[in-house]
């Protein structure tokens, strides 16, 4: 059954490491079959939450910004996938503050149950995604009937384009291949 695939880069730098894995992963699940939509949070207006909790009355965010229409991108996807550059071992702050803003999503009928992390470093340790891995995780249990369905990390890449021939590519092509 093909599946309604989002793969959200965060990554604000043009060239970016996470977004070529990005790219990778969403080209993996189009060969697969599936519908799959690439969107970078890189020049959209996402304020930070400011914790009102408005929105768990409305369903809406009262901020005006660019984040409502990225909700109702995440709210219809089925499987969805984070990039992200890793900044002192965490998740970068516009993912972050994009997850933050889901809260319109929380307790409300979505589509979403697969999510996929992709994520690049200059550092190579295997420690380094570990508090990436798990922001994410805090956030997938948050909600009911949604897993961690896979990672691929990228180490030792900084600048805009080290990743040309790093096999984080073809890994995290071929977890998009694999999207059940």
């Amino acid at each position: 059954m093909n599946k309604k695939v989002l793969v959200i880069s965060a990554s604000l730098r043009p060239g970016s490491n996470s977004h070529a894995l990005a790219e990778q992963f969403a080209e993996g699940a189009r060969e697969a079959g599936h519908e799959v939509e690439l969107v970078s949070l890189r020049g959209r207006e996402i304020q930070f939450c400011r914790g009102c909790t408005a929105c768990q009355k409305t369903g809406s965010c009262v901020i005006r910004d660019d984040v409502a229409p990225l909700l109702e991108k995440l709210r219809a996807a089925q499987v969805v996938a984070f990039a992200t550059p890793i900044y002192y071992y965490e998740l970068c702050g516009q993912l972050k503050t994009f997850l933050d803003r889901t809260e319109p999503l929380y307790g409300r009928e979505n589509a979403f149950r697969q999510v996929y992390l992709l994520s690049a470093a200059a550092e190579t340790e295997d420690f380094v995604p570990k508090r990436a891995e798990s922001g994410i995780q805090g956030w997938i249990d948050c909600y009911e009937n949604l897993e961690l369905a896979g990672t691929v990390f990228a180490g030792g890449v900084q600048g805009p384009g080290e990743m040309a021939g790093h096999p984080a590519l073809e890994q995290a092509r071929a977890m998009g291949a694999a999207i059940r």
